[in-house]
């Protein structure tokens, strides 16, 4: 193929196919398969392949989420409730036993 593409003079090509006992037809569809060789090689994207994503990863963070969020409500009943306690104590309404740990 690079010597077909180098013949430069009348002839040259025609010689070149009878010594390697090859038809024009032979050259032109190597032609062409080397062109959509080349287009196919250069329209490929570059970089990096995108990422299938998690179908499940949304829903993580969304339940993650939801976990902070709580967590955060929990903290602050339990402060509410430990200054009810005090103040309950203070005005000495009703004696509450002191409870450890969170309820089940």
């Amino acid at each position: 193929m690079t010597q077909a593409d180098a013949c430069s003079e009348p002839g040259c090509i025609g010689k070149l196919l009878r010594t390697e006992g090859l038809y024009s037809s032979h050259l032109s569809k190597w032609r062409s398969e080397r062109e959509q060789a080349i287009r196919a090689g250069l329209s490929k994207p570059r970089g990096r392949k995108p990422s299938d994503k998690n179908p499940l990863a949304a829903e993580n963070a969304r339940l993650q989420a939801e976990i902070q969020r709580l967590q955060a409500c929990l903290t602050q009943a339990e402060a509410i409730i430990d200054v009810q306690k005090k103040l309950s104590q203070l005005l000495g309404l009703c004696e509450i036993p002191a409870h450890t740990g969170r309820a089940s």
